[in-house]
């Protein structure tokens, strides 16, 4: 993983991702941006300013910065600001929803990138588009078919993760265009670790009540509070869908202590008291030549 020091790096990319040529994909991280309403330098840095690559459209922030970042993140995945970037109304749900082709693009978000749609992952096979989820804790999951040229991007929270999003888009994948899981890889991206994230009874249950292994997602601290592993949970629906282990890669940055001493690397809605900015996460196919 690149150091917490490159303070200007954009996206964190899969290294054996890279190679695809067709692919284009990363996760975000709270640098390279022109926000400056979350800032949250923790220490000096010499010659670091206090700005943030917020790419939510929050109320604290100004809706320029919020373009102006969205086209920098943009530009860092494609090579160029001009590819649309279709986005959601996150609602902590296990609904996924296809984006046909480029004509569709309307139907998603607004001339301004506003997103009309609500669901919480999207599935595309249409190439010149990049899919876009956001998160703040919760986990990521990005999602390529290599023989079929589809990708899926997919926001799993633990209410998400609960209901199976994951599982549910690949079965989507498979039914809608014919994927098959030897053909897919999967990258679980930086969320809350099982370092910084508590939970209570409520969660406990969910998992235990829902998956054969729930139990062994939870982990108990020194002073007995129970830890959620998220990263496993969605690792786990991944081996479910059929994908190899050698083909799922887990980023296994959390977005609550990453970075720390010196600057958080990621927006953190629980370790920042939910005043903070959002990642996006994003995967699209590049346009023939």
């Amino acid at each position: 993983m690149p150091s917490v020091r490159e303070w200007g790096q954009i996206l964190v990319l899969i290294e054996g991702w890279k190679s695809i040529s067709w692919l284009r994909h990363g996760f975000s991280t709270r640098f390279g941006g022109v926000s400056t309403v979350y800032a949250t330098s923790l220490s000096e840095v010499p010659g670091q300013p206090d700005l943030d690559l917020n790419l939510g459209r929050t109320k604290d922030d100004d809706a320029a910065n919020v373009i102006e970042n969205r086209s920098r993140l943009v530009a860092a995945a494609t090579g160029t600001s001009a590819t649309p970037l279709i986005s959601l109304r996150q609602i902590h749900s296990a609904e996924t929803l296809v984006v046909p082709d480029a004509v569709s693009v309307a139907g998603f978000v607004d001339e301004e990138g506003r997103a009309k749609r609500e669901a919480d992952g999207l599935i595309t096979a249409a190439p010149g588009l990049l899919l876009g989820v956001q998160a703040a804790d919760c986990v990521p999951v990005l999602v390529a078919d290599t023989r079929n040229r589809v990708v899926a991007a997919f926001h799993a929270g633990w209410r998400g993760t609960a209901a199976r999003i994951v599982e549910q888009g690949i079965a989507r994948l498979a039914a809608e265009f014919g994927s098959s899981p030897g053909d897919l890889i999967a990258a679980v991206g930086p969320s809350i670790g099982v370092c910084c994230y508590t939970i209570g009874e409520e969660v406990r249950a969910a998992f235990t009540t829902g998956f054969s292994y729930g139990e062994a997602l939870f982990r108990a601290d020194s002073g007995k509070r129970l830890r959620l592993d998220l990263w496993e949970a969605n690792r786990r629906q991944l081996l479910d869908s059929g994908i190899a282990a050698e083909k799922i890669s887990v980023v296994g940055e959390c977005t609550g202590c990453a970075g720390l001493p010196d600057r958080r690397r990621y927006f953190s809605h629980r370790c920042e008291a939910g005043f903070t900015g959002r990642m996006m996460n994003v995967i699209g196919i590049a346009e023939p030549l």
